[in-house]
């Protein structure tokens, strides 16, 4: 099959989890046998130099960028507000895009347009005056269900009459875009199930994101010779889940565990890190911002805290330290779509006095922390192999073709 791909941040280079998951996507479909065209934002928010993507990359998804300003506009956010259109919306919607994918659409026949996100599916109204081609979203979350989650955990009223304001409108825009779509493939089984039930008729299938199951690196060759049982969080922080989840963790639970443990360490890695954290001065807190490699700085730390309270779709960074044999501390909404089974391959902990137990286990049980952490990697290395993965997506696009 012939598959275009329409992303909302370049693949390349995958350095968090929106384009790690495009680029296992893009990458499983080629070595799968299928003929892949990448066309992608690049914006101020994910930037990439086009000339520094690598050459067999290049060759082999055809990848072309069209840069798009996505900075917050206060203007452009009062005419949606006034208007009722969702705001997360309006911001992809480009000329420049737009004459980018009619050059592509005129010069080239697909089996398979998929939309990465819901925020490239604008352009469905133009694809559709070029070509009956099958559209399928690739859904990687529910995306209005993050605003809400957001608003219903703020506590600034009128922050969350705007949150809420924003969670209703791209709902509204969720919903009217589904009767467009030929197929959905959800990131997990529960989206899925979700969008079944708002496009009853429309093929939806579940697809994690997948991994190729090769070998952790070894501890030997990691930057920091003796990791301990030390905590270490890895995520953007241009993500505004991760960002409330860390803010929240640093001032609620953060504080008793260094009276308990003096000698305990928490790293907060990501790229966009802000200010007032960069600057903060917190004892036995180190900000380190973003790290060259995610992989290597897993195995330099020893437990992963990831207290994310919003958000939907699965946590790419999760699956990637389970599959590195790492012990995750996480909330219910951060394992969502992780076929897990707690205190077996994961902790759950959804406040501040499970937080702090489960860190307790784990210092108090070293043979604890080597358990989780080999049965978390076992768990993704065998529900998340991206060879296994593509025969399934192939099967469900086969069924969607005239």
């Amino acid at each position: 099959m012939n598959i275009l791909m329409l992303c909302n941040k370049s693949p390349w280079p995958p350095l968090e989890g929106g384009p790690i998951a495009m680029n296992a996507m893009a990458e499983g479909l080629v070595n799968a046998g299928h003929t892949v065209k990448i066309l992608a934002i690049n914006s101020n928010k994910y930037s990439v130099d086009p000339r520094q993507i690598p050459r067999e990359y290049r060759d082999k998804t055809r990848i072309e960028t069209v840069y798009l300003d996505l900075s917050v506009k206060w203007l452009p956010a009062l005419k949606c507000f006034l208007s009722h259109k969702s705001y997360h919306i309006e911001r992809f919607i480009s000329p420049a895009f737009a004459r980018t994918l009619k050059d592509i659409l005129r010069n080239e026949k697909f089996d398979i347009i998929q939309f990465e996100t819901l925020f490239t599916t604008p352009y469905i109204p133009l694809i559709s005056s070029f070509s009956n081609t099958r559209l399928v979203l690739r859904a990687h979350n529910i995306e209005h269900l993050i605003w809400k989650r957001m608003a219903d955990n703020c506590l600034n009223p009128v922050k969350r009459f705007y949150l809420r304001h924003l969670a209703k409108t791209l709902r509204e825009y969720e919903l009217s875009i589904l009767p467009t779509l030929h197929g959905i493939v959800a990131i997990t089984a529960k989206d899925a199930e979700w969008f079944q039930g708002q496009a009853p008729g429309i093929p939806v299938t579940d697809i994690p994101f997948g991994i190729m199951p090769d070998a952790p690196p070894e501890q030997g060759n990691s930057t920091k010779k003796d990791t301990g049982n030390d905590l270490f969080h890895l995520g953007s922080m241009n993500w505004q889940p991760n960002l409330e989840g860390i803010r929240w963790f640093v001032k609620n639970v953060w504080p008793e565990l260094h009276q308990n443990f003096p000698d305990l360490k928490l790293h907060l890695a990501g790229r966009a890190m802000p200010e007032w954290m960069v600057r903060m001065k917190m004892p036995g807190v180190f900000v380190d911002g973003e790290v060259e490699d995610a992989a290597v700085y897993m195995q330099s730390h020893g437990i992963m805290v990831v207290p994310l309270f919003s958000g939907s779709g699965i946590r790419i960074k999760i699956i990637e330290g389970m599959r590195a044999g790492k012990t995750i501390i996480t909330t219910t909404v951060g394992a969502e779509g992780i076929d897990y089974s707690d205190r077996k391959n994961i902790l759950i902990a959804n406040n501040k006095e499970e937080f702090i137990h489960a860190v307790r286990q784990c210092q108090a049980n070293p043979d604890l922390v080597r358990i989780l952490g080999a049965n978390a990697r076992e768990l993704v290395i065998s529900r998340h192999n991206n060879s296994l993965l593509m025969e399934k997506l192939t099967d469900f696009y086969s069924a969607l073709l005239p």
